[in-house]
């Protein structure tokens, strides 16, 4: 968080209510003035720089794969397991400690069924069949051979931020709240190129595809989407899929719900109509309150939520702060994203960080002269589509409180006089 301890700010600055900023601050040479307030007050006594211990013996040799600073030991994921097993659960991005847009391999959320499966790539298969013409089955030495492409794509579990629908707000921060999410560079075949030279029959209208786990994860997904902007990933961020997140190869589906991405994917049948796995009936489904459940909702809606300030980063003195947060959408690119400190009563719009790209998380920064009293901050995302996330409030209203998935309200933090931050219903 930027800060200092600036003075008072002139009308033209302000943007919204509570001492939002106008987001083009950071964007001139006010900026500059702004940011280096807060170290240039002793710059003129500043004494000589000490050498560090560090500075006085050689370092450490190479190593085969790089990993982060010790000091960073506090970026990492939390994870919980169903009672009974080891494996089944889910672990959770640190978004409060992260920046930017991408999430590093080691850091991307995970959520298993049945653990991870300890695959040989070179016994691995990909069987393509069902309603086609040529059934065929793939290495993956075969698929490095066909033409890649890259996205810059989110993945959302379709249980993200389920903690929202429960009647008191769960006093939790960024990650057990939001951390169900993570942003990724993915590189692999288009299945579009698969499915062409295998023939697709006339009558497909959707596929099935199945995971190599122990629970035999597996998802119906119309054909339209997969013909459109599906791949088979081989790489994440530039090397290969991690096996928490499928290795040797997944389903990438941008936008549509997490658990329709499926992971060690082997196999792909062509079919006439969905398939009705356990995946999309007895689970993925969101009951309302008449007792009956929507299915096949399979694009993550509009979303936001600011990482810093947040809960568990307590604020220091009064000044100049940056909110800075991810906004994402299902539908499309994300067009604007507002931020509000007075709880909603008036918004400001954030600066959007390029590249803001379709179906990938982008990064919002918002200036914020913090005067030391209550605040709420809450951030609302709006698509290139005219999606607008919508308040708590209205989506219970519309949707009851009992469907567990596809949470996407505007969430509130409240910060205190004492800068503590905590999570509330606002």
């Amino acid at each position: 968080m930027l800060k200092n301890n600036r003075p008072a700010l002139s009308e033209s600055e302000q943007a919204a209510g509570n001492g939002l900023l106008d987001r083009r601050l950071f964007l001139t040479a006010t900026a500059a003035a702004v940011g280096s307030a807060a170290v240039a007050d002793h710059a003129g006594a500043a004494e000589a720089l000490p050498v560090e211990p560090w500075m006085k013996t050689p370092g450490s040799p190479f190593v085969p794969y790089g990993q982060p600073s010790k000091y960073t030991s506090k970026v990492a994921r939390v994870f919980a397991s169903a009672p009974g097993t080891t494996g089944t659960g889910a672990s959770r991005t640190p978004h409060h400690l992260l920046d930017g847009m991408i999430t590093p391999n080691g850091l991307h959320f995970e959520r298993h069924h049945s653990g991870i499966p300890d695959i040989n790539p070179e016994t691995h298969r990909l069987l393509i069949h069902g309603l086609v013409k040529r059934p065929l089955v793939y290495t993956l030495d075969a698929l490095m051979r066909y033409p890649m492409e890259s996205r810059i794509a989110f993945i959302e579990c379709a249980g993200n931020s389920a903690s929202l629908y429960q009647k008191e707000p769960a006093q939790l921060g960024v990650q057990p709240i939001h951390g169900l999410l993570s942003c990724a560079e993915w590189t692999g075949v288009r299945l579009a190129t698969l499915l062409e030279d295998a023939g697709v029959d006339p009558r497909a209208r959707w596929i099935l595809a199945e995971g190599a786990d122990a629970s035999g994860m597996s998802r119906s997904v119309p054909l339209e989407k997969v013909m459109g902007d599906a791949l088979v990933a081989i790489y994440q961020n530039g090397e290969p899929v991690r096996p928490s997140n499928g290795y040797p190869m997944r389903l990438l589906l941008p936008g549509y719900e997490g658990n329709m991405n499926v992971k060690w994917l082997r196999r792909i049948k062509l079919t006439e109509g969905p398939t009705m796995t356990k995946d999309e009936t007895s689970k993925y489904t969101m009951l309302q309150n008449d007792g009956k459940s929507l299915q096949f909702c399979f694009a993550q809606e509009a979303k936001s939520v600011i990482t810093r300030p947040s809960p568990g980063l307590t604020m220091g003195a009064p000044g100049l702060y940056e909110i800075t947060g991810l906004a994402w959408s299902g539908y499309g690119r994300i067009a604007k994203v507002e931020v509000s400190a007075d709880g909603g009563a008036s918004w400001a719009p954030a600066a959007l960080q390029e590249p803001v790209l379709p179906m990938a998380a982008t990064r919002f920064r918002s200036p914020w002269r913090w005067d030391g009293g209550p605040a709420t901050l809450q951030s609302r995302a709006t698509d290139d589509s005219g999606y607008v996330q919508p308040t708590r409030s209205k989506l219970i209203a519309d949707r009851g409180a009992r469907a567990i998935y596809h949470f996407n309200g505007i969430a509130s933090w409240a910060v205190a006089q004492s800068g503590e931050v905590k999570h509330v219903y606002a």
